[in-house]
């Protein structure tokens, strides 16, 4: 896939890996639509974008909030046109600090869940429509290695992020034979403040840079055909 005269739908986009894989996206040259609930934010990502020649469009709305999915889906398609490309970015960890599984109340899982699982089902049934008829299309889950290892205290997120998983296999089994590609990738331990909210003493020398892995999963994006439908990569050790 080459980027010019596509649309790229990136969530979480206001900071960290999702405003990185934005202006990497529009850099190469991907008219993107931004999505994230910081409309500042949100806003300052759009313009610098448009300063460096790019084209994006920034989307204020909680992808957690079943009501926000269809305006938001409607929205991206007018402002941009058809989506080509949906990253599931955006990640709830639950209450910080983490805390055991026993100490969780079920409506804190409720809203991981929300956000990092039925977010991304109903944002891509909105999208995934359109992208088939088109025979085109590109979905990337990005996950986490709590969600093949079990970290204590991670409880939420962990499972969150293991369903996000097999959300992706089950889309590529369905989706493939209408020429869309779904895949997840694990961006490993970055430089964010969501890590920093989970893990306070972390070194961020120790980290990696979000622009570093954006490129990553941009260049995947870009390989999308060689990937196996509902494969689970891992950023660290990619090659195109």
């Amino acid at each position: 896939m080459t980027f010019e005269t596509k649309t790229a739908l990136v969530t979480g986009a206001s900071r960290g890996l999702g405003r990185a894989l934005a202006v990497d996206l529009a850099a190469r040259g991907a008219t993107v639509v931004l999505v994230a609930r910081n409309a500042v934010a949100l806003a300052a990502t759009a313009e610098e974008i448009w300063a460096s020649g790019g084209k994006a469009h920034a989307l204020a709305a909680d992808v957690g909030e079943k009501a926000a999915i269809y305006p938001l889906a409607g929205a991206a398609a007018a402002l941009a046109g058809p989506i080509d490309v949906v990253v599931h970015n955006a990640s709830a960890l639950g209450p910080t600090p983490l805390r055991p599984l026993l100490d969780s109340d079920c409506e804190d899982l409720e809203r991981v869940l929300s956000v990092n699982v039925v977010g991304p089902f109903r944002l891509t049934k909105a999208l995934a429509g359109s992208m088939a008829l088109r025979k085109r299309g590109v979905v990337v889950h990005v996950s986490s290695d709590a969600g093949v290892q079990a970290y204590a205290n991670w409880g939420l997120y962990s499972v969150s992020k293991a369903a996000l998983d097999h959300l992706a296999r089950l889309w590529a089994a369905e989706l493939g034979e209408f020429g869309l590609r779904v895949f997840s990738v694990d961006p490993g331990e970055m430089d964010t403040q969501m890590h920093a909210d989970a893990v306070p003493d972390a070194d961020p020398k120790t980290l990696l840079d979000p622009a570093l892995v954006a490129a990553r999963i941009a260049d995947m994006i870009e390989n999308a055909e060689r990937i196996p439908g509902g494969a689970r990569l891992e950023a660290s050790s990619w090659a195109a």
